[in-house]
């Protein structure tokens, strides 16, 4: 499936990896979205279970072994071009998931990794999926950090 002027939407994942208050995200190496800051993630493969996906992205991304994907929200991601067509369309699904193990160092398609205290995220170059899951769901990823 192409994921550059796609005939229909991409399905992807993102993993929302939290740590005493913080957020695991990471600076993107390509596109779309390259050199912003997001989470982790990608695209599910053909016969590939979802949760299955997100725990393989994180591990692709992080060196993170990652469990328990529980879900967080449901974004879409639509980027038209310059003569209005859909260039990008992404169903993006993040999960929260627990890490068992590894130590973060970003790797595949991460160009940096940073744990990032809620407070400062919105200073950070975001994408714009990213900002918006981050507005519309700050509160309960708190709670969910708060729960270890």
């Amino acid at each position: 499936m192409k994921r550059l002027y796609p005939d229909q939407p991409v399905v992807g994942v993102g993993a929302i990896i939290l740590s005493e208050g913080k957020i695991l995200l990471e600076k993107r190496k390509n596109k779309p979205g390259q050199g912003k800051w997001s989470v982790p993630g990608g695209l599910v493969e053909l016969g590939e279970n979802i949760e299955r996906a997100v725990i393989r992205e994180a591990r692709e991304e992080t060196c993170l072994e990652v469990a328990e994907p529980s879900l967080v929200d449901v974004v879409d991601d639509v980027e038209l071009d310059e003569e209005g067509k859909v260039q990008y369309h992404f169903v993006i699904i993040d999960y929260h998931v627990k890490i068992v193990g590894g130590v973060p160092h970003a790797a595949s398609d991460a160009d940096e990794l940073r744990w990032v205290p809620f407070a400062e995220v919105e200073s950070y170059d975001l994408t714009t999926s990213f900002r918006q899951f981050f507005r519309r769901n700050r509160q309960k990823l708190e709670k969910l950090s708060s729960l270890g």
